[in-house]
């Protein structure tokens, strides 16, 4: 079966009530607008967020083990360093966010954009990449080692340093992205790259066998 290679755009009610102060364990929460929240280093385990908007909402730092969201707009938060082990995001867009040291392993991503974000330093190990696109975003040093991203799609994206080792290639694209000092290159059989990025593969490839480049 031919992957999507469009996310599927969340569904988010135009009107929205205020979000509730605090988070808890196992809370859920519904047509949610958390503007401005503060939840830095707040401790919630199996919340769910769904069809709820975020804009300039900090979560750094909070830690958040499967958590679930679903249906939801993310713009200008800054969620660095937030730990989401084991989560959930099905239908999300991300735009201008700040997402620095995020941990998402063990997690399923489906339906996602991430656009113009800083996803530096991110911890993506052993999660799931299901439609995924990441445009414009700056991906120094994320690691993917044993990741699935059969399903994900990266457009002018800065992966440099970024690691791959045991990663699922086969099917991913890469265009217009800065490659240099990536990890696990042996691990990118069947993956799409544009013509553009051959280079930046090529001095990888080439360190990954031995190789000397030198004029």
């Amino acid at each position: 079966m031919r992957r999507r290679t469009s996310p599927a755009a969340p569904t988010v009610p135009d009107q929205l009530e205020p979000a509730l102060p605090g988070l808890e364990s196992e809370d859920f929460h519904e047509k949610r607008f958390f503007d401005g929240a503060d939840l830095i280093g707040v401790f919630a385990q199996d919340v769910e967020f769904a069809q709820c908007r975020f804009r300039a909402a900090r979560l750094a730092g909070a830690v958040l083990p499967k958590v679930r969201f679903g249906d939801c707009l993310v713009e200008r938060s800054d969620w660095s360093n937030t730990r989401a082990e084991s989560g959930t995001m099905e239908r999300l867009a991300f735009t201008g966010c700040r997402m620095t040291g995020l941990a998402f392993n063990g997690g399923l991503l489906r339906d996602v954009t991430f656009t113009d974000c800083k996803v530096d330093l991110t911890n993506w190990r052993f999660a799931k990449f299901d439609t995924v696109v990441l445009s414009g975003c700056n991906l120094a040093g994320a690691d993917f080692t044993s990741t699935d991203l059969r399903g994900a799609s990266f457009v002018d994206c800065d992966l440099t340093g970024a690691q791959f080792h045991n990663a699922t290639m086969r099917g991913a694209r890469f265009q217009r992205c800065e490659l240099a000092g990536i990890g696990g290159i042996t691990s990118w059989a069947g993956a799409v790259v544009h013509p553009d990025d051959l280079l930046g593969l090529s001095y990888a490839l080439a360190g990954a066998l031995g190789i000397e480049v030198r004029a």
